[in-house]
């Protein structure tokens, strides 16, 4: 996992939209990295809907939405369009950058191991915040989806890389 207070690892990945998107060109704007498991799976739904239906507030808060899962563009692409999802989805199929952002790890269900998407936790101008959000800042868009997500942001106006 990420220290608090750490620069956010440069990445560079595919979008859904057939754009690629790096993380050094969004310098100067909040980010919020969220890694979901899978595309339009219930828990990842959930998530990627509550992040639609407060679209308003992410606007009003100057943020990016940027969603990455181990799915492929054309995964991201279809899920994007069934649930009209309003930001952009990134295929991070070798779970690279999920390991860089201590995303990806070990875990355990009935007692067989496996990779995946860890479970949540939240970063915000890059200091972890394990409960609410801070003041004014896209309320309800991180909350924990039931299969387990990970969100990042950073606010990048102040420094933090990219």
């Amino acid at each position: 996992m990420l220290e608090a207070g750490a620069k956010a690892p440069r990445f560079t990945l595919p979008s859904d939209e057939g754009r690629t998107v790096s993380l050094d060109d969004l310098k100067g704007k909040k980010v919020v990295l969220y890694f979901y498991p899978k595309d339009d799976t219930s828990g990842c739904t959930v998530q990627a809907c509550e992040f639609r239906d407060n679209w308003k507030s992410v606007q009003a808060a100057g943020a990016v939405v940027l969603g990455v899962s181990p799915d492929g563009v054309t995964s991201h692409g279809k899920f994007k369009a069934k649930y009209q999802l309003p930001f952009p989805l990134l295929a991070d199929e070798d779970h690279a950058v999920a390991e860089a952002y201590g995303a990806w790890g070990e875990k355990s269900m009935y007692g067989r191991k496996y990779h995946g998407i860890l479970d949540h936790v939240r970063y915000w101008s890059g200091r972890p915040h394990r409960e609410g959000v801070p003041e004014g800042e896209a309320e309800g868009s991180c909350r924990r989806g039931a299969g387990g997500t990970r969100g990042l942001s950073w606010d990048t106006r102040d420094g933090d890389r990219p």
